[in-house]
């Protein structure tokens, strides 16, 4: 099946969801439209500590560091740099070397008008709830991770079969981060409409409380089920362990 991508995410909600990663990143950082901006950023939340972040939203970047030295570093190394090289880990690699690197995941984002329910049974679920825990055991650490189910605050949605959770989404709003929706079905519940189903009752939930709702996909299944929702395309998030440091 080939994929169509949509369009991608507008000025109103480019601007939405740069005002919100950039108060993660702290009081001196800023996303400015064509241009990527370095931020010295000790408390930042956009990465591990101590770690680089490079985050893109549509024609910005914002890329945050631990201390003005590396501040300088990157400024020398990005100089010039498009954004679509800033969203790749291998063209990276050539200008600013690093030795470990989480991600990128791509990030979407949904407004109301846009939101393309489908129908679904999810029920709520507690965080905390065992059916939930053993759900992401029989994921595996592969999955699970790319859910982001694991370490929650707020109820999921999920889907029963023979008594047991299949599939699971959350908008959680607990992780620092603009609300982000996931879902994990195992490889043997795959194909079956579950991920959108999840989804859409976890999108419909963040919706309700009037809240920006975002999509971290890494695979292509995850953006496809995105695109179904009606989300758009709008960047990136790389967070980097620079060589040196």
């Amino acid at each position: 099946m080939n994929l169509h991508l949509p369009a991608t995410a507008t000025h109103p909600v480019l601007h939405e969801a740069r005002a919100s990663w950039a108060l993660l990143a702290g009081p001196d950082a800023s996303f400015l439209p064509g241009r990527t901006s370095v931020a010295v950023a000790p408390a930042s939340r956009l990465s591990p500590p101590g770690w680089t972040a490079v985050v893109v939203l549509g024609d910005a970047a914002l890329v945050t560091v631990a201390d003005a030295r590396t501040a300088d570093r990157a400024t020398t190394a990005l100089r010039g740099r498009g954004t679509k090289e800033l969203a790749d880990p291998g063209r990276l690699q050539d200008r600013l070397p690093f030795t470990e690197v989480l991600g990128p995941p791509h990030l979407l984002f949904l407004t109301p008008s846009r939101f393309r329910p489908v129908p679904s049974v999810a029920e709520g679920v507690p965080a905390d709830d065992p059916s939930l825990l053993a759900f992401l055991d029989r994921c595996g650490p592969g999955d699970a991770d790319e859910s982001a189910l694991a370490g929650i605050t707020s109820p999921a949605r999920a889907v029963r079969r023979d008594g047991r959770i299949v599939a699971a989404a959350d908008m959680n709003s607990g992780h620092g981060a603009p609300p982000t929706s996931a879902s994990s079905p195992p490889p043997r519940h795959r194909r079956r409409g579950l991920a959108p189903a999840v989804g859409s009752a976890a999108v419909g939930d963040a919706l309700a409380q009037g809240l920006l709702c975002q999509w971290r996909g890494r695979t292509l299944a995850s953006r496809r089920v995105a695109h179904t929702l009606g989300f758009q395309e709008a960047g990136s998030q790389l967070s980097l362990r620079l060589s040196g440091d």
